[in-house]
């Protein structure tokens, strides 16, 4: 995608979007504590405040526990996410955001930041085939549009950046325009990771360190029949980042297309591929841990039989496993 050349006119309404973005963005902030949206009065002597919903899951996220796509709204990934934390941190577990377990997770910096587009992100969005002939045909499988590239980069509902930005034309968005996103693009674990465990029933994958202390959670798909659902002691025996995919017509016999194809394809990798950023192949035949193209979707629907995590939990999962890391999956 070509550099677009602006008139100054146009220039001047980034500046404008950003300040009606961040203004919104403080409203959000100041909704979700319960408090009025009023602008704050001076006073020195004030308390601070307890954290937001949406500053509770951004610094969650940052510390290794997912709560699924950050979107500002208490549900169940939230409570797993705020549970996990509060055992990890020694404190009663509630799953609430209650006084104690929000003074631990007062933000140290803002939870809101900015993402300015530059063409090389933009020229680099390409629309994803439909059928699987037509992916394996493609040189890469990267974002369809802006608003998935931030929603994925910044751990983000698509929905909450469309509140946080609703001036933005999300069908046409320009090279240098800025928007507000949750900072939660870098996640810094507290301690090192010697074995993880996976709890189908609560659809969670947790990591735990050399003295049993839960260090990250991430919300995981698991597979829709029973059959396919390995349970006991697994290990890791490979990792990749950025992997291709094997299409086998066979593991889907669902689909049509699947069937009239009668034989395998190479799909190339990126976000929009059927494993996403990351493959973490287990010691049992076909079976592993991964991500997925559709984030939002985790721990809602289930897989033909691995364990599929968001693309952000994916990598940030990588980088902290080793092979011949123990895997218990526990009913």
């Amino acid at each position: 995608m070509p550099l677009c050349i602006r008139a100054e006119s146009e220039y001047l309404d980034v500046v404008d979007l950003r300040v009606v973005s961040l203004f919104l963005s403080f409203i959000l902030v100041a909704v979700s504590r319960g408090q009025d949206p009023a602008l704050p009065t001076a006073n020195a002597e004030a308390a601070p405040a307890a954290p937001s919903m949406l500053e509770a899951q951004v610094e969650l996220h940052r510390r290794g526990f997912s709560c699924g796509a950050i979107d500002g709204v208490y549900g169940p990934q939230t409570a797993a996410a705020l549970r996990a934390f509060q055992r990890g941190r020694g404190i009663t577990e509630t799953g609430n955001l209650d006084p104690e377990t929000g003074e631990r997770l007062r933000p140290t910096i803002a939870a809101l930041g900015e993402h300015t587009f530059t063409a090389a992100e933009l020229g680099s969005l390409q629309a994803v085939a439909t059928t699987w002939l037509g992916k394996s045909e493609q040189s890469a499988l990267g974002f369809a549009t802006g608003l998935e590239l931030v929603s994925e980069r910044y751990h983000s509902s698509q929905n909450l950046l469309r509140r946080l930005n609703p001036a933005v034309d999300w069908g046409a968005v320009l090279p240098g325009t800025r928007i507000v996103v949750p900072a939660a693009d870098h996640v810094t674990i507290a301690g090192t990771a010697t074995r993880a465990i996976i709890r189908l029933a609560d659809r969670e994958l947790e990591l735990f360190d050399a003295e049993s202390r839960v260090i990250a959670h991430f919300p995981v798909s698991i597979a829709r029949m029973a059959e396919k659902r390995p349970v006991g002691e697994l290990e890791v025996i490979v990792a990749a980042r950025d992997p291709n995919y094997t299409f086998d017509p066979d593991v889907f016999p669902e689909s049509p297309e699947a069937r009239e194809l009668g034989r395998k394809l190479i799909i190339p990798p990126g976000p929009n591929n059927p494993v996403g950023r990351a493959w973490i192949g287990l010691n049992r035949s076909g079976y592993g841990i991964h991500g997925t193209p559709d984030p939002e979707k985790i721990g809602r629907t289930e897989s033909h039989g691995c364990f599929r995590l968001a693309n952000w939990d994916a990598v940030t999962l990588l980088d902290r496993i080793y092979v011949g890391m123990p895997v218990v999956v526990e009913p």
